[in-house]
């Protein structure tokens, strides 16, 4: 089993507060952290079906969204996923595919925890 370091960019999620407010800020995370859970899916999805140009499409949406939110190692390791498929590295895009899951699964429950934070 592997342990990732997750990493969270909470000057991002300040400025999202700012910006929007709690409200509308609350709105803007609830709904990236839905879809970012629905796209990981999607990801494993599609790498099993062996759809690598629809799984760099999915890995491609995963970085914009993670970065957004301040997910920084998340859209890092998204950002390999894409490299790896352009490589047609078929054993790195699976490893480094499943370590994206790993850490999107964290990187999810992260985000939840700094939320229940005062901002």
């Amino acid at each position: 089993m592997h342990s990732e370091t997750v990493r969270l960019d909470p000057d991002k999620l300040t400025a999202l507060y700012e910006q929007l407010g709690e409200t509308g800020a609350e709105d803007v995370v609830c709904r990236a952290v839905e879809e970012m859970a629905v796209r990981l899916t999607h990801c494993e999805r599609l790498w099993r079906q062996n759809e690598m140009a629809s799984l760099r499409k999915s890995a491609r949406s995963l970085i914009a969204i993670a970065d957004q939110i301040g997910m920084t190692a998340l859209a890092s390791i998204a950002s390999d996923v894409t490299a790896a498929i352009d490589a047609e590295d078929a054993p790195a895009v699976a490893a480094i595919l499943f370590r994206l899951m790993r850490v999107g699964e964290r990187s999810l429950t992260a985000v939840w925890d700094q939320q229940d934070m005062t901002i």
